[in-house]
């Protein structure tokens, strides 16, 4: 069986985008089978495109093949590459910081630039500002389909070159009984906000479910919750309206409420302006 492609973009489904992309997949190898994560990765967020992967990636069968389409610089000089990953997967992308999770967990074996003279669908030569249909999309098909390896995707470049976002936008300053960061997305369907902290680094700094945690957060250094904040297994260990810190499913640490958007009560937006202290009791 072919591995299918994955996909996510910050194009929308309101216009004839994806489709377009799928149609190249198709016509490379009509068996080929496409997935969508999101099309809905807020417009020219990279950070969010490599978050999203992140979450994604470790529960797909190894030797997918993914595709991340989040590239506010497309048509200038920032490399179209496809990422071997450590675990078999791989992911074809803009190389504009989107792979900066993955750099870090799993890891990249290899990298490669897409060379355009072999991997770029015939006839678009003229256009620049579609890259994810005209390269990434028919790279991404003719690597699924087994047309080319992946050696034939173009030359190799250094890992240690792959382009990479200020580690402090993905992991939070932590110590024992304290974790410092800002609040990673506010995606989470229910409300609850995720901080760019993972369950891992906050058990390694000393806390446990069932401790209360003071939980500090400001808005551009202007404090507008301060709390203390059970750290529970889930939403029921807490009564209906009350705050609580939990694991999220993307290995995150959240807050939310039970059932209540801890989003929308806050007016919560993701970003460094949206920060955070935690302290063990």
């Amino acid at each position: 069986m072919k591995p299918c492609i994955v996909w996510q973009t910050d194009f929308g489904l309101k216009w004839g985008a994806v489709a377009s992309m799928k149609g190249v997949c198709k016509q490379v190898d009509p068996a080929l089978e496409c997935v969508d994560i999101t099309h809905e990765i807020p417009q020219y967020n990279i950070l969010a495109a490599s978050r999203e992967l992140a979450y994604v990636l470790p529960f797909w069968p190894k030797g997918t093949v993914f595709v991340s389409v989040v590239d506010p610089g497309v048509g200038t000089a920032r490399k179209a590459s496809v990422a071997l990953l450590r675990d078999g997967n791989y992911v074809v992308t803009p190389d504009n910081g989107t792979l900066t999770h993955l750099f870090y967990e799993p890891g990249i074996r290899e990298i490669r630039e897409i060379d355009e003279s072999v991997n770029r669908y015939p006839g678009t030569e003229h256009i620049a500002v579609f890259h994810g249909r005209d390269l990434f999309a028919y790279t991404a098909a003719r690597l699924a389909a087994g047309v080319i390896s992946f050696e034939g995707v173009g030359p190799a470049y250094p890992v240690e070159d792959v382009v990479l976002l200020p580690q402090g936008l993905i992991k939070a300053k932590t110590e024992e009984g304290r974790v410092e960061g800002f609040v990673g997305s506010v995606g989470d369907p229910f409300g609850s906000i995720a901080l760019n902290v993972l369950t891992a680094d906050f058990r390694k700094a000393g806390f446990a479910h069932g401790d209360l945690v003071h939980v500090t957060l400001a808005r551009r250094g202007e404090v507008y919750f301060e709390q203390d904040v059970p750290y529970a297994k889930s939403f029921g260990f807490v009564p209906v309206g009350a705050p609580l810190l939990f694991d999220s499913s993307t290995n995150y640490i959240e807050l939310g409420i039970n059932q209540g958007s801890f989003r929308d009560k806050y007016q919560v937006q993701e970003g460094e302006d949206y920060s955070f202290c935690f302290q063990r009791i």
